[in-house]
């Protein structure tokens, strides 16, 4: 069966109203309480979107990410209780797309899944032909990425940020223009986006702290520089 969210929370009651909540507004949601669930729950259904909570009674939300990112790259966004930076950086690390605290308003949060869903459902590459920067080879509409010749793996949102830097070549994006349309939601933090950015770096740039393609404008945005021009 198909959904189009999949609710991963020990917290039985909070993941039941959510997925009330979420039903109620159209969005064909279904619930889990534990990781041995989520992973039977793939093999025989599809979901679109995880919100996974950190705090699983068997394994750790953080340790469920790791093994899900290994045959999927759907979006994952984190809930948690849990408010420290750290927490945040380590679940974006692993592949989180988003981090939410709790508590939640139903209200906001579908508005952000809202938002992500629309963001994949769209995600037909940008058009364009393949650019090449340096050791870069960037095939927007391939979606594809290579440096020195060898397969970059990117993930959705890592590209469809590297292809709005690319597409604006030369000119400094400033973060709330990546927010809108990058993540098309106005909730996103800085932290994510800086995240984001580090892992562009390091997979793209040869020294990830001195780096030639993804330049920083301080307390302005980011810029992708065309060594060419």
């Amino acid at each position: 069966m198909k959904y189009k969210v999949l609710i991963v929370d020990d917290e039985r009651e909070l993941a039941d109203s959510t997925a009330e909540y979420f039903n109620m507004m159209d969005l064909k949601t279904c619930c889990v309480y534990t990781a041995a669930e989520t992973l039977e729950f793939f093999k025989e259904n599809e979901a679109e979107l995880i919100l996974l909570d950190i705090n699983l009674e068997d394994l750790s939300g953080f340790a469920l990410c790791k093994t899900l990112r290994e045959n999927t790259d759907i979006p994952i966004l984190f809930i948690s209780a849990r408010s420290s930076d750290d927490d945040m950086v380590v679940a974006l690390n692993i592949g989180g797309d988003d981090y939410i605290t709790k508590p939640y308003s139903l209200n906001v949060l579908y508005a952000k899944v809202r938002a992500v869903l629309k963001r994949y459902e769209n995600s037909s590459k940008p058009s364009g032909e393949t650019l090449v920067f340096g050791e870069l080879e960037i095939d927007l509409e391939g979606g594809t990425v290579k440096r020195s010749g060898r397969d970059v793996d990117l993930t959705a949102v890592e590209f469809k940020l590297l292809a709005y830097l690319v597409e604006n070549r030369n000119k400094v994006i400033d973060k709330q223009d990546i927010f809108d349309k990058v993540w098309d939601d106005s909730f996103v933090s800085d932290g994510t986006l800086n995240v984001h950015i580090r892992h562009l770096r390091e997979k793209l740039e040869e020294d990830p702290n001195d780096p030639v393609y993804i330049k920083t404008s301080r307390g302005r945005g980011y810029m992708f520089k065309d060594p060419n021009s």
